[in-house]
């Protein structure tokens, strides 16, 4: 080991590009992980910021913006499982919004996310942002009241609370504005049942969702495998529908497979170029290594040399690609892009990148063919 670094470092004009080879795929890697999974997050905003712990829909509901009308009367069956502590129902998907200029070309149309709660302190389907303000719960109890984003009102149209638009045909007065629940898609729409039953065009009797709160959240699974056992339900905890939400998405837009190719690309073009050098920088070295073999030094310890050295070359790419990438991180979220560098992101990220260093130091050892000790001698 201490031959693999002293040569790293007595060579390492040659090294450099492979720690930046290495460096640039675990940034990228990293960074687009952490994007996609940024991105991602927001399209599950409804589950992760609401307290329930099951969701139960139609079957075979795929996100959670694709929801359909199912009976209230089903919270019954729901309140029955021995686990769940309470039980309420939700409404949740998309409708239009217009806002209307001075004239056409002002016009503003755009596709919202209907999000319809129990306005309580206690509601388990309302976003924190909703439950903590008792000023807002008060003013979206208003008929066609609604709230939004503060990030979004150039995307709607409007300035602030007290303006106008239309959804489906009925007009809804911004009530209240709220932060941190910014959409990829369409901007989400705050409001109580009633609302979202009247802009869904849902009986008075039917709901999108039946969540609930077990007494023990560790039991929830249990509570949604009996509720599977419904035909015309579907049942899932909220961690499994909120990776299933994302799940849905990142496999069928466009958007997701993008970045996920991307991700694969720098890891493809890093790999390449790691290899290459690695294979140059051993090729380089062959007299020294004809030296050693002469020497009486096994080839499989040259061999397992080359290998230290892609280990090392690794780490030192790992080592600078750390505060790069948590400082574009960081950049990106100042700029309003959610960049989630989870745990398993970057244990994940590291992993990857150190196996493709070993992979390279791999494809290097096919330098070895011409290592012979009788190379010093022509």
């Amino acid at each position: 080991m201490g031959y693999a670094l002293s040569t790293i470092w007595y060579e390492r004009q040659r090294f450099l590009p492979a720690i930046l080879a290495v460096a640039f795929s675990a940034v990228l890697v990293a960074v687009q992980s952490g994007l996609v999974l940024g991105l991602l997050s927001v399209l599950s905003m409804p589950v992760d910021r609401a307290p329930a712990d099951v969701w139960v829909a139609f079957p075979s509901v795929r996100s959670v913006d694709f929801g359909r009308p199912i009976p209230e009367r089903w919270v019954s069956r729901l309140a029955a499982q021995p686990e769940v502590d309470r039980a309420e129902g939700a409404v949740i998907g998309f409708a239009p919004w217009t806002r209307q200029g001075a004239n056409p070309a002002q016009t503003t149309t755009q596709v919202c996310n209907v999000v319809g709660a129990r306005l309580d302190p206690q509601s388990l389907a309302a976003p924190d942002v909703v439950r903590n303000s008792p000023e807002l719960l008060a003013a979206l109890a208003e008929p066609m009241a609604v709230a939004v984003d503060e990030s979004e009102l150039d995307r709607l149209g409007v300035r602030g609370v007290g303006d106008t638009a239309e959804v489906v045909g009925r007009r809804v007065r911004v009530a209240g504005l709220v932060s941190g629940c910014r959409s990829l898609g369409g901007p989400y729409l705050f409001c109580s049942l009633e609302t979202a039953r009247v802009l869904l065009g849902y009986q008075p009797d039917q709901v999108t969702y039946l969540v609930a709160r077990c007494k023990n959240p560790g039991d929830a699974g249990a509570a949604a495998r009996r509720m599977n056992g419904y035909p015309q339900l579907s049942a899932f905890t909220s961690d499994e529908f909120s990776a299933r939400s994302r799940l849905h998405w990142l496999t069928t837009t466009k958007a997701g497979v993008a970045i996920g190719f991307t991700a694969l690309l720098g890891l493809l073009v890093g790999a390449v170029v790691t290899s290459q050098t690695l294979f140059a920088a051993t090729a380089a070295s062959q007299r020294e290594f004809a030296t050693l073999r002469a020497m009486g030094i096994p080839k499989w310890r040259l061999k397992f040399s080359v290998l230290v050295q892609s280990f090392w070359v690794g780490l030192f790419g790992l080592a600078l690609a750390a505060p790069i990438t948590l400082a574009l991180a960081e950049g990106a979220n100042a700029l309003g892009t959610a960049v989630r560098l989870h745990p398993y992101i970057l244990l994940g990220s590291a992993a990857v990148t150190m196996l493709m260093a070993l992979g390279s130091g791999m494809a290097a050892l096919r330098s070895f063919q011409g290592v012979d000790p009788a190379h010093n001698i022509r």
